[in-house]
């Protein structure tokens, strides 16, 4: 039996607490018992506040990480210690320890425009030679979907990796993860464009100091509105 772990409400939402998420995820995977992964930030959190079907998925996911630092700010408002964990870094910490195996675990890499997770998949071939990835953008016609969801069942990969943006891939996840019940599903936003090298991530100095969100600004401007969850969700931490 697994053991469950600890669980916390931030603004009525669940949050997991762990020194080693992926150390669990991989006893999941060893007792075959599929996992879906939310990587939970301030802005999810108040749009889950608008959208009751945002709450409703993040509330049933099995796994609920925090991924942004308005939700580790959040914790330690409330005394509970615990590290950010961005969604990326565990699905990255994921592949390296699955990738080493490919003829027991292969991976999918599903979102993205086309040619962003083929070209994520070769940098991951690159550093790990017989790793097993498939890949499909996001980007596909309905007679496209099927197909790929029928991939999904015959090659049951025990990582599946959605980039399809936030609710979008909590939604197509909650709706197809029957394909692969023994999976290991996370929605992982841009990391496919970031894998890709389409996109730089923030320098260690930022993330280590809570700061990507501001690096992330000033590569997308036009996100500015959507980084107001940030300040508002910090209010609500205060007045809750």
């Amino acid at each position: 039996m697994l053991t469950p772990l600890k669980t916390f409400s931030v603004l009525k939402l669940p949050i997991h607490l762990s020194d080693d998420y992926t150390h669990w995820l991989l006893e999941c995977i060893k007792h075959n018992q599929g996992v879906h992964v939310v990587t939970l930030n301030a802005e999810m959190a108040m749009l889950a506040e608008q959208e009751p079907q945002v709450a409703q998925a993040i509330q049933e996911a099995d796994l609920v990480i925090p991924d942004g630092a308005g939700v580790v700010i959040y914790l330690k408002f409330r005394r509970k210690q615990q590290k950010r964990c961005p969604g990326i870094e565990l699905a990255e910490s994921l592949i390296k320890q699955l990738g080493t195996n490919p003829q027991e675990f292969s991976i999918a890499f599903y979102g993205g425009k086309p040619g962003v997770t083929k070209a994520a998949a070769t940098q991951w071939q690159q550093k790990i030679p017989n790793i097993s990835i498939i890949t499909s953008h996001g980007y596909l016609s309905p007679e496209e979907e099927i197909t790929w969801q029928q991939t999904l069942k015959d090659k049951q990969p025990r990582l599946i990796l959605v980039g399809l943006g936030v609710p979008r891939q909590e939604y197509w996840i909650r709706q197809h993860r029957y394909l692969c019940p023994q999976s290991i599903w996370i929605g992982v936003g841009g990391s496919f464009d970031i894998w890709s090298g389409t996109k730089t991530r923030a320098p260690k100095l930022l993330r280590e100091n809570n700061l990507e969100w501001l690096y992330r600004l000033y590569q997308e401007p036009w996100r500015w509105r959507r980084m107001l969850a940030l300040p508002q969700f910090l209010i609500k931490a205060l007045l809750s």
